[in-house]
């Protein structure tokens, strides 16, 4: 059966890649296991919130070089398979793979490729599949990354983040994710909430700002070494029940 898709997305800044850190630590706490996290952001950093080490990314196979170090007597359709294992990221409860760059000139159409046949291959091995997008949701557009049960938008609570929120709703729509599957996430509030309404966003949480991950962050030391009962930890507690809740019974233990 295929697992469930929960992808976040939103604009630099609002702390998207900190709250799917969040969310994997939290669901693999709760049993939602094996976990497949995809970090399908260019500019990965994923790996960093996680505090894993990141040995390489599907950006840097390139067809060029596939074709030259394939050894005798493997396929190539192996050779793929093979370099896209060693690309995975393998801890305990969940597996991150990330996309990356290319590496030098070129585009990401073959790394897309590569990146869409291994997770097809690799779907039925997990009970829940957590992507971290850049903005445009370029990977999810061109169907490397299948469309989401739940689309989780990350904005901050001022009104400029709002109404980007609201055109990366739009831009969802336009590549099929429907609106019911959409949902907001307003990240960094204070007591006020800001007018949501208006721009036809439906909010599923609203997270405190929380000084242990600026602190984890001026440290250095990644996202999820801040305490289980820190405020956001709680709040993301709370919202990944309430994903659990929306995507079905796929995933839950």
């Amino acid at each position: 059966m295929k697992p469930p898709v929960v992808a976040v997305a939103g604009k630099g800044g609002t702390g998207k890649t900190t709250i799917t850190a969040l969310l994997i630590r939290t669901f693999v706490a709760m049993g939602v296991r094996p976990l497949l996290a995809v970090d399908a952001d260019p500019n990965a950093n994923l790996h960093e919130a996680l505090g894993v080490v990141l040995r390489d990314t599907l950006g840097s196979l390139r067809e060029i070089e596939i074709s030259r170090q394939i050894p005798p007597g493997v396929s190539r359709i192996d050779y793929i398979r093979l370099r896209f294992r060693q690309a995975l990221v393998e801890e305990a409860g969940y597996d991150l793979i990330a996309m990356g760059r290319p590496e030098g000139r070129g585009c990401y159409c073959y790394a897309n490729d590569l990146l869409t046949t291994s997770l097809q291959n690799l779907t039925q091995d997990y009970r829940l599949i957590q992507v971290d997008n850049e903005a445009g949701m370029e990977h999810i557009a061109r169907g490397t990354v299948a469309l989401p049960d739940l689309l989780l938008i990350v904005t901050d609570p001022g009104v400029r983040g709002v109404r980007t929120a609201a055109r990366i709703q739009e831009t969802a729509s336009e590549i099929g994710i429907l609106r019911t599957r959409c949902a907001l996430v307003v990240n960094c509030c204070g007591p006020a909430h800001p007018p949501l309404s208006s721009y036809g966003l439906r909010p599923l949480a609203f997270l405190p700002y929380d000084p242990a991950v600026e602190k984890a962050d001026l440290d250095g030391r990644p996202i999820v070494s801040i305490p289980i009962n820190s405020p956001i930890s709680v709040a993301v507690a709370g919202l990944a029940s309430e994903i659990l809740s929306l995507i079905g019974d796929g995933a839950k233990v």
